[in-house]
């Protein structure tokens, strides 16, 4: 056999042994966070989900977030970028929206439920929302563990394409959106916990 043949044979030989290396951490393979999401199949988490959860449509690959900020409750710029790490359920709201009153006690459930290292609630007031009326919105609701961001001009909105009220939006571990929702929905639901648990067990596998 030509001695370039063996170079080259040799060299193939290297990088396979590269590649298993690289997928294997002792005994067992390396889970990175894209190979945990993985597990997440759009079209299986999609056909999970019955009722006004059909609304929920998840993206068939994962899409960038736009780098804009937002208020928080505490007064600070943040923006959604600062929750890389866990699930994030991102809630777009207003004081006048009457299908929001209806779903965020059913969002205050989720994050009393489900909120921990693995997954939150955000909810973004979003436009001409004066704190005071945020405020007591939330107080006739009895909403008191979710909070009160705010997106004043409208620009994360604006920069996420977020055209009506509500609009949730579901963002991955590596801050990408997987899925969105335009409307209300019925998050107390067996069908939306059922996504939810298998959203958030399969990165901690």
């Amino acid at each position: 056999m030509p001695r370039s043949a063996l170079v080259y044979i040799a060299v193939g030989l290297s990088a396979i042994a590269a590649i298993v290396f690289a997928l294997r951490d002792g005994d067992g393979p390396v889970q990175t966070a894209d190979a945990a999401l993985m597990a997440n199949d759009p079209a299986e988490m999609q056909a999970m989900l019955e009722g006004s959860m059909k609304k929920l449509r998840f993206h068939p690959s994962p899409q960038a977030l736009p780098a804009v900020g937002f208020i928080t409750d505490a007064g600070a710029e943040a923006t959604l970028s600062d929750y890389k790490g866990k699930y994030l359920l991102v809630n777009f709201w207003a004081t006048w929206c009457a299908p929001c009153r209806k779903e965020m006690p059913m969002l205050s459930t989720l994050q009393e439920t489900y909120a921990g290292e693995r997954f939150e609630v955000l909810t973004i007031a979003t436009g001409r929302n004066p704190l005071p009326a945020m405020e007591a919105f939330f107080d006739e609701i009895g909403v008191t563990n979710l909070p009160l961001h705010r997106d004043p001009k409208q620009a994360l909105a604006r920069s996420m394409d977020v055209i009506g009220l509500p609009v949730t939006v579901l963002i991955d571990p590596e801050g990408r959106e997987i899925a969105r929702m335009l409307g209300d929905a019925d998050w107390n639901s067996d069908s939306a916990r059922a996504m939810l648990e298998r959203l958030i067990g399969a990165d901690n596998s």
